[in-house]
């Protein structure tokens, strides 16, 4: 999605400048919306979707209240991905530089890294899984009798499933290292394929299960109080899913040709999640009617299902190329980035997707998706917290209280005169309000994952909507903290990039 970063110094003394996060030029700027639909198809048609989506049939769900839930939770999200992206379209700035203008020039390494490290552990899920599909081509015999396959108690896995996860992991290394200009030509071809490979894999349930009346027959297994006690967190989770990307759209949309381009090319996004919700959701039910259980994991259903080794290498092939389009578009470019900004000198996006590849392994991702409830309550849940209020604090800065007008050349100046320089850099406003959204949201998740066995009703429901609350509360906080503290500078209202900085 990206073109070569325009030429000019990669540093001044008076700028923070790399050649990965200089504002693109406006012959750079060619993306058009049906390319940016194009990307939003690649990534929806992945694994952890459609994981989310089984999961939801797996908590209880029947197959229209699940749809229901992913509909409403993407329309929400896409708000903001729209919203975010209109400064990456207007000024050609990526999320690190965006994220100087409400937090300050260092201060923007916070919410920086702070999505980078979910991008971390995003990546080793999306290798775990592609891990996963390769273990399945392992002779029978190899992975029953070897002693690699039993699993060691301190590692959490088998070496024969760890070894297979490093495999993938090495694989995606020759695709990251053409770099982002790599990834824009690789999603042309993976999107029209993996939408293909999906509805083949809906045309066997279909065809094994009886047709869609069996396969939609399962009704909810929830009481209206308990559909409603897991609604709210499934639509945190499925909101999740996608407030990452919500925060570093402007990577992709500053290469947009209009903001039109960038709206359009976005705004499909309930409907695409809508219709790949309903193949996940009625490839799930179809396996209770086939296997007599539910099988969420389409890996795991690949296990099950025969046809021999062909179809199997077809199958892999279409999970592996899903998962290498999001790793590297999703999970690889806002870390680098991120990365690059924090130390330009030191990083270039190879290598930061290099660290990112090297501290994913950390995240455990085998621990992580060990079932519905540790993948949807602990993991999507979990980082939403984090995420949400980053994204409001950058929202409220851009509209609310600067009115979409950015000072080009002050969010590269490392001068004290700076305008994104606050109090040594950090905008207090900002982490104070950050701080403040994420604190209640604490006990509820050290009660999830078990370090605190006990904790009041109030903060178990301000965890399981913990992207809207802290969302909504640290937009607030920041707002009331900016306003009363009025320690803006006026902002420049020339929105073009000085020829300086090229």
């Amino acid at each position: 999605m990206a073109a070569t970063p325009a030429s000019g110094p990669r540093s001044e003394s008076n700028t923070h400048i790399s050649d990965d996060l200089r504002p693109t030029p406006k012959e750079q700027r060619t993306v058009s919306s049906w390319e940016m639909a194009g990307l939003w198809v690649s990534l929806v048609v992945s694994v952890p979707n459609y994981y989310v989506a089984g999961s939801l049939v797996d908590l209880g769900m029947s197959w229209w209240q699940g749809i229901t839930t992913i509909v409403a939770a993407n329309a929400i999200i896409t708000i903001c991905l729209i919203l975010t992206g209109h400064p990456g379209t207007r000024y050609g700035i990526p999320f690190p530089i965006l994220s100087r203008s409400a937090f300050g020039i260092s201060g923007a390494h916070v919410a920086t890294l702070l999505r980078s490290l979910v991008a971390c552990g995003w990546f080793s899920i999306e290798s775990w899984i592609g891990g996963q599909a390769i273990f399945l081509l392992l002779p029978s015999s190899l992975k029953r009798s070897s002693s690699f396959a039993h699993t060691i108690s301190w590692l959490g896995t088998s070496p024969l499933e760890f070894t297979c996860f490093i495999f993938f992991w090495l694989a995606q290394l020759a695709f990251i290292w053409k770099g982002i200009a790599g990834i824009r030509s690789f999603e042309k071809y993976s999107a029209p394929i993996l939408v293909i490979l999906t509805l083949a894999l809906l045309v066997w349930a279909y065809i094994n299960a009886g047709g869609f009346g069996n396969m939609l027959s399962l009704p909810s297994r929830l009481t209206p109080y308990q559909f409603w006690s897991i609604f709210f967190p499934c639509l945190t989770a499925n909101i999740s899913s996608w407030s990452t990307l919500a925060l570093n759209i402007p990577d992709f949309t500053r290469y947009a040709k209009t903001q039109a381009d960038q709206m359009l090319g976005q705004v499909g996004l309930p409907i695409f999640m809508g219709v790949f919700a309903f193949v996940g959701l009625a490839i799930t039910s179809s396996t209770e009617v086939i296997f007599g259980h539910m099988i969420p994991n389409p890996v795991t259903l690949l296990g099950e299902i025969g046809g021999g080794i062909f179809i199997k290498v077809l199958a892999i092939f279409g999970i592996s190329l899903a998962i290498i389009t999001t790793n590297i578009a999703a999970n690889i470019v806002a870390p680098a980035n991120a990365l690059v900004n924090l130390s330009p000198s030191i990083f270039t996006f190879r290598t930061g997707a290099l660290v990112t590849m090297v501290l994913g392994i950390a995240f455990q991702p085998w621990r992580l998706m060990q079932s519905s409830e540790t993948y949807v309550y602990t993991w999507l849940v979990g980082y939403s917290a984090l995420l949400g209020p980053i994204g409001a604090i950058i929202l409220v800065d851009y509209y609310l209280i600067r009115h979409m007008f950015l000072d080009v050349t002050a969010l590269y100046s490392v001068s004290p005169l700076g305008a994104y320089y606050y109090c040594g850099g950090v905008n207090l406003a900002a982490i104070a309000a950050l701080v403040i959204a994420i604190a209640p949201v604490i006990p509820g998740f050290l009660n999830n994952v078990g370090i605190l066995k006990e904790t009041t009703d109030a903060f178990v429901v301000i965890y399981n909507n913990a992207w809207l609350i802290t969302f909504f509360s640290a937009g607030i906080v920041f707002w009331l903290i900016s306003y009363l503290t009025r320690n803006r500078e006026t902002p420049s209202l020339e929105p073009l990039l000085p020829d300086s900085l090229g």
